[in-house]
């Protein structure tokens, strides 16, 4: 039964139909094809594989300012207090020290130079 019922809907498609069809599905073949070759075109593989890095290094990027911005936060919380206003107990001695070393390398240059 199931032989006959294909055969009835075989013979009630009329050529032109069945042509079309197959127009159809050459047309959705030519698409793929084309598809496919655009995919594997060393242009666009180029092209994607340069997307991918910079994805990856604006994203590395991003994460060292967050944690740059992190980090600075946290030296400016040591010398400052909770209005923003600088602490003297711990911004002059680190001011000292840092003219203190600008010192040393100065002697230090004149003692090689001399």
């Amino acid at each position: 039964m199931g032989e006959a019922s294909t055969k009835d809907t075989a013979a009630a498609r009329s050529t032109a139909q069945i042509e079309a069809d197959i127009a159809q599905a050459r047309d959705r073949l030519a698409s793929t094809l084309d598809e496919l070759a655009m995919r594997v075109h060393p242009a666009t593989v180029v092209a994607q594989t340069k997307a991918r890095a910079m994805a990856a290094v604006e994203q590395k990027a991003g994460r060292a300012y967050v944690a740059a911005s992190g980090a600075v936060e946290k030296v400016k919380a040591q010398f400052t207090d909770e209005k923003g206003r600088p602490r003297k107990e711990r911004v002059v001695p680190v001011a000292l020290v840092g003219v203190g070393l600008v010192l040393l390398a100065a002697s230090a240059r004149r003692w090689r130079k001399g």
